[in-house]
Parts: structure tokens; sequence; C-alpha cells
């Protein structure tokens, strides 16, 4: 009869800590997960502002020595990511393609000048920036003029502002609610064991030798609960790269294992933190209260 109701107890511990260790990683998933959208949704901004292109138009009469040289120096300065030395005859076979028919022909000669394409950093991808950029690069002779979408940069900076922080609020009270759900969860586990804990105290079991065992089931759950959540998150990753192909180039291996360690460091902390929470509440308890 002792045997089985051993066995029923061991099986019964067993379930909570499977259950418990699945709630863990079923709330350390939706952290990941919202970590994840909140990377995307930086690199996204960064492609965004990355790919908004000033277009520089240089004297026709410069020779094109002295426009690479303008490139040159243009690639050194800490605002530009990259340059394009656009030339008429490439400038006259980019506009064919978007018009579907040979303009140069109709007209007789070919009117495009040549220019440079510019890409700034994502950092200085705004109005105030550009436009002081633009004003000391117009100080140049060979510079005839600048031209980019002024209202779309200002336009795409207001709504990538607003998305960011909505997103950055919604990641607050989502890890707020999490750290209760999962300290919650904690706080059953341990009152289950609630007798345990003071029977280990009454014959003579100090405080550090009951917290102890507790303390590290609490962290190898919450290192369980990581190590399930970041299976799952790789898993959901992988399918919906295959699903839009497009994504890839948004792709950040160093910032998904940031990730990854944040999911398995908040798992095992605050596992670990609410079982000592837990344990040290019912350590301080009468006997007669475990009965409330």
């Amino acid at each position: 009869m002792e045997e089985f109701e051993a066995s029923t107890s061991r099986r019964k511990t067993k379930t909570i800590y499977i259950s418990t260790v699945f709630g863990i990683a079923l709330v350390l998933l939706m952290i990941g997960l919202l970590g994840l959208i909140l990377v995307e949704a930086n690199n996204l901004s960064r492609y965004v502002k990355e790919n908004i292109v000033l277009n520089i138009y240089v004297d026709e009469a410069a020779h094109e020595t002295d426009v690479l040289q303008l490139q040159k120096q243009l690639e050194q300065n800490p605002m530009v990511k990259s340059t394009q030395y656009v030339t008429k005859e490439l400038a006259a076979r980019n506009l064919q393609k978007d018009l579907g028919e040979d303009f140069v022909k109709f007209l007789g000669y070919n009117p495009l000048t040549p220019s440079l394409d510019l890409y700034l950093k994502a950092e200085f991808a705004n109005n105030e920036d550009i436009e002081r950029f633009k004003t000391t690069l117009l100080k140049n002779p060979l510079v005839k003029d600048i031209k980019y979408q002024q209202s779309l940069v200002d336009q795409m900076n207001k709504n990538l502002g607003y998305i960011s922080l909505i997103i950055i609020v919604f990641a607050g009270i989502f890890i707020i609610l999490s750290v209760a759900l999962i300290n919650n969860t904690i706080r059953i586990v341990i009152y289950s064991q609630r007798f345990l804990i003071k029977s280990m105290q009454l014959v003579g079991a100090t405080k550090g030798f009951i917290r102890k065992p507790f303390l590290l089931y609490g962290i190898w759950h919450g290192l369980l609960g990581g190590l399930i959540a970041i299976f799952i998150l790789v898993i959901t990753l992988s399918f919906i790269y295959k699903q839009i192909p497009d994504l890839i180039i948004l792709r950040n291996y160093a910032e998904f294992g940031v990730i990854f360690l944040f999911i398995i460091g908040i798992g095992v902390f605050i596992s670990g933190f609410s079982t000592y929470l837990a344990v040290n509440k019912f350590l301080r308890l009468k006997i007669y209260d475990l009965y409330r």
C-alpha cells in the first residue's frame, strides 16, 4: 500500500513538473516571438531607410575622373552607406526599361545627365540630416542638383516611429504578464510540496538545505523551458523563411543569438527567483497555516 502511494505521488510530481516546464516554455515562446518581431521590425526599418536614394546630378562637362573622385570622397563620409555612379548611358537604359520604349531614338539624343545615387546610413535618413548634407554638397562645383523624395522620408520616419512605439509598449506589457504567469506557475508547484518542506524543517533541516534542491529544480525547469521555446522558434523561423523568402534579407544570426540567450536567461532567472520566494514563504509559515 505504501509502495503504491509512493508510486502515485512520484507520478503526480512528475506530471506537475512536466506541466510546469511546458507552461514556462509557452510563456518564453511568446516572449521570444515578440522579441523576433521587435528585431525584424527594426531590421525592416533600417532596410527601408538605407534604401532611400539621393540623386546627385553632376555637371555634364565634368570629367569622369573628377566624378569618380567625388564618389570616393562621398563614400568616406560617415553618413554615407554606399554610392553608385550612373553614367548617361546607364541612366538611359534604366529609363528605357521603365518606359518600355527607346526614347533616345525618338528624340535623337540622350537628354539625361550623369549622376551619383547615394544611400545614407539608417540613423541619418531623416529630412534634417539630409538637408544639412545637401546644403554642404551643393557647394561643390561639380554638383548641379540633388533630388530625393522629401515627403516620403518624413512620412516614413513618422510611421516607423509610431509602429516601434506600439511594439515596445506591447512588449513591456507582455513581459510583465509573462513574469506573473511564470511566478504563479512556480508558486502552485511549490504549494503542492508545502508539507514536504515543513516536514524537512521539523526534523532539523536548515533553510539553505531545504531550498537548494527546489532552487536547482527551478533553474533546471527554466532552462528546459527556454530550450523548448528556442526549438519551436527555430522551426517557426524556418517555416516563415520558406513561405516568404524575401524576409531572408532581414535575417541576422547575431541578433537571433541574443534573443535566444535572453529567453534562456529570463527563464532561468524568473523560475529560480520565483522558486526562492515561494519556498521562503512556506518556510516561514506555521504548521496550521499550511491547511489554509
